[in-house]
């Protein structure tokens, strides 16, 4: 194992993981040029960028990733290849192999931070006007990130339930046990922000128990016992800050660094499994 102990440095786990998602690389255009940056640099690239925040162009070429143009066009060509969503499946299906996963109790919130400009920003109701991005999360009941959504600030919270629920990848079982993929969990905790009847009609339709708090009948903090696991989740999220004030204009650049994020706190708790 490496022993390198940065955070944007790329170990072998990961490497592992993500390897053959890469798509092959593209033959020469022809003699002469500037070598192509290995797939593992230019992925170290884009973790610094992520976890310090620094602009692209900013980043260090004594960190041997190239320039951050590179970084950053490696990170949209690998959006636009599916190589983040596929990294997060397999991550959320070894957690699952691992019998981490927890199926019983899911949790849903959403969180709004500062935008510059770009897709998907809105003036922020909480923040006196100020444009701003929700991101939106579901967790399994010990807090991992099984889906995001990303949405503009002024977007309700309840706008994005069932496209949440619905785009979250279906995630096979442990080998060897019969049974479909899966994505729905067997109970859904959130907050009075989705105490909608279209929410709870779609959770009836699912077969998914609901798990409301009712406004104007249960306190804000009847649900916590349950729902400080997402919240929690959040925080971490908020820790990369790449993503704690959002720079990037498009989404096809939020949204891979999001889904990145979240893969590597799934990623962080299963070498705590398999280390023990």
């Amino acid at each position: 194992m490496t022993t390198r102990t940065q955070s944007w440095m790329v170990d072998d786990r990961l490497w592992e993981l993500i390897a053959p998602l890469i798509p092959p690389q593209p033959p020469p255009r022809g003699p002469g040029g500037r070598p192509r940056i290995e797939d593992r640099a230019a992925l170290e690239g884009i973790l610094f960028v992520l976890h310090t925040g620094c602009r692209w162009r900013d980043l260090p070429p004594a960190l041997g990733c190239g320039s951050g143009h590179t970084a950053w066009r490696r990170l949209r060509h690998w959006q636009e290849a599916g190589v983040w969503e596929k990294l997060h499946r397999a991550v959320l299906e070894e957690l699952s192999e691992q019998e981490i996963l927890d199926w019983s109790r899911a949790s849903i919130d959403a969180v709004s931070v500062r935008a510059k400009r770009g897709e998907l920003t809105g003036p922020n109701p909480t923040d006196r006007g100020k444009p701003g991005t929700k991101y939106h999360l579901l967790t399994d009941r010990n807090g991992l990130p099984l889906h995001v959504l990303i949405s503009a600030a002024n977007t309700h919270d309840s706008k994005l339930f069932e496209p949440l629920l619905e785009t979250s990848p279906a995630v096979r079982g442990r080998r060897g046990r019969p049974g479909r993929p899966r994505r729905r969990p067997e109970k859904l905790h959130a907050d009075k922000g989705y105490d909608y009847p279209r929410c709870r009609r779609y959770l009836h339709r699912r077969g998914i128990k609901v798990r409301i708090a009712r406004r104007g009948i249960e306190a804000k903090t009847h649900l916590g016992r349950h729902r400080w696991v997402v919240e929690r989740t959040i925080s971490w999220v908020l820790r990369f800050k790449r993503l704690g004030l959002r720079y990037d204009r498009t989404e096809a650049t939020l949204l891979p660094l999001l889904m990145l994020a979240v893969t590597l706190i799934n990623l962080r708790r299963l070498r705590q499994a398999t280390e023990l």
